[in-house]
Parts: C-alpha cells; sequence; structure tokens
C-alpha cells in the first residue's frame, strides 16, 4: 500500500536539519529545567540570604548568616550556632510568606520536572505547554518572594544580626548574600526556560503540514464512531494502522 502524499511529506519533513535541531533544543531545555529545579532547592534551605558585612576596625559585631528557616552565627566551634531549621518545617516568622512563595515556587518546577515523562504519552507540544504554564508559575512565585523578601527585613532576627539600623529595604549592618542573589537570577532563568517552551511548542505544531493536521483529527473522528454500537452494526472495524481517510474506506472482508 503506497503512502499518502502528506504521509511522505510528513517523513521526508522529520529527516531535516531544523528538527535535529529543535530535538537537541529542547534536551538543552530539559537539562536546565532540572538544573533550575535544583537551584530552587539550594535556595530554600540555606541560611544565606543575608549576611553581615565588617564594621569599622575597633567595633566588634556579631558574625552570621540568615535564611527563611534559621539564623547562624559563628561561634568559637567550627560549626556556627543555628536556631531554627528545615526540619521543624517552620519557617522563621517574619519570613513566612516569603518561605511559602518559594516552596510554591518549587513544587512547580519539581511538577514541570516530573512532566518530562509525558514525552512518551502526550504530545511534544501539550508537554512544552505545560511545561512553560509551570515555569511562568515558578518564576513568578520566586519574583514575588524576592520582592518580599527586603520589605521583611524589620524584623527581631534581623535586628539581633544586623543592628537597630535594620528597616524595610535598610539591610543596616548586613548585605544579601549570595542565595538571594541565586533566587533573582532564578526569576530570570525561569522566564527564559519557559519563553524557550512555548517556542519549542509552536516548533512542534508547526512541523506538522496542514493535509496532516486533518488526517489525525479524521482519526480521532472515526475511532469515535467506530466505538459506538451503531457503527460496529454496520459493520464498521477500527485498525490501529490505518490513518484517517484510509481507516473511514476500510470495510471487512
Amino acid at each position: 500500500m503506497a503512502a499518502s502524499p502528506g504521509l511522505a511529506d510528513l517523513s521526508r519533513l522529520y529527516q531535516t536539519e531544523f528538527v535535529r535541531s529543535a530535538r537537541a533544543v529542547g534536551v538543552l531545555w530539559a537539562v536546565c529545567t532540572l538544573c533550575f529545579a535544583i537551584i530552587q532547592v539550594v535556595v530554600l534551605v540555606q541560611p544565606s540570604w543575608v549576611g553581615t558585612t565588617q564594621g569599622p576596625m575597633g567595633l566588634a559585631r556579631p558574625s552570621g548568616t540568615l535564611g527563611l528557616f534559621e539564623v547562624c552565627v559563628e561561634s568559637d566551634w567550627p560549626v556556627p550556632d543555628c536556631r531554627g531549621g528545615l526540619s521543624s518545617l517552620s519557617p522563621l516568622p517574619s519570613f513566612q510568606s516569603v518561605a511559602v512563595l518559594v516552596g510554591v515556587s518549587l513544587w512547580a518546577v519539581w511538577t514541570s520536572v516530573l512532566c518530562l515523562c509525558l514525552f512518551r504519552f502526550c504530545s511534544a507540544a501539550t508537554v512544552y505547554k505545560i511545561c512553560a504554564w509551570l515555569q511562568l508559575t515558578a518564576g513568578f512565585c520566586l519574583a514575588l518572594a524576592c520582592l518580599l523578601f527586603p520589605d521583611s527585613w524589620e524584623s527581631p532576627e534581623m535586628r539581633s544580626l544586623c543592628g537597630e539600623s535594620v528597616g524595610s529595604f535598610s539591610p543596616g549592618n548586613c548585605s544579601v548574600h549570595w542565595a538571594y542573589i541565586l533566587a533573582v537570577l532564578g526569576v530570570l532563568d525561569a522566564a527564559i526556560l519557559a519563553t524557550l517552551a512555548f517556542v519549542l511548542a509552536n516548533r512542534q505544531d508547526a512541523l506538522l503540514p496542514p493535509d496532516a493536521k486533518e488526517g489525525e483529527n479524521m482519526w480521532i473522528l472515526c475511532l469515535a464512531k467506530c466505538l459506538t454500537p451503531a457503527c460496529r452494526q454496520q459493520g464498521h472495524q477500527f485498525h490501529p494502522s490505518l490513518s484517517g481517510p484510509a481507516q473511514m474506506s476500510a470495510r471487512p472482508h
């Protein structure tokens, strides 16, 4: 049985360099998505959102760092003295809303990682779009967390570590550390990954010519009809190996 012109054109299209490049970009996007998910875990658990700075000579200040779940102050021991922790699942009272937003962002990005398994069961364009919306959600929640965190600096934890000059958007004797900077970069990363996912989804839709898309829709319509009792009584049979127009013309012998 000779292949239809639409299927022949489609098979030739999948041999082009454009398709191979799209697959390579898709693999790179998946790897970057996994890296972004790991970064989210580090941002949530590390007590390095804010840290103390060196004061003038002769002025002794406590040295330490602060995160969403714990405050760590350096001591005479090699291990810093930390109060709080992720094991209790209770963030610092002043940063509860920030911790919730980062947690939602973490959930969204890891859900997008799990959705990569759907490539075996769903169309690539659908999976890309699902992941893109999840990554946009993750980036939006992380951006809100980065904005709310400086507004929560006027807290007892910040005052004990950074002095009485602490206020909203004023860290006093402290400065932002690498975990907060990593969170800001995570917002940009989420925006780039979501945009790339939307582009890849549109590319996947554009790979199918119009006649192939119509044939796919007719195949689905024929399948739905042939599953009805009336269609079975008329003698129609469903052959998965046939495409839409060929399936509609198939009859038992």
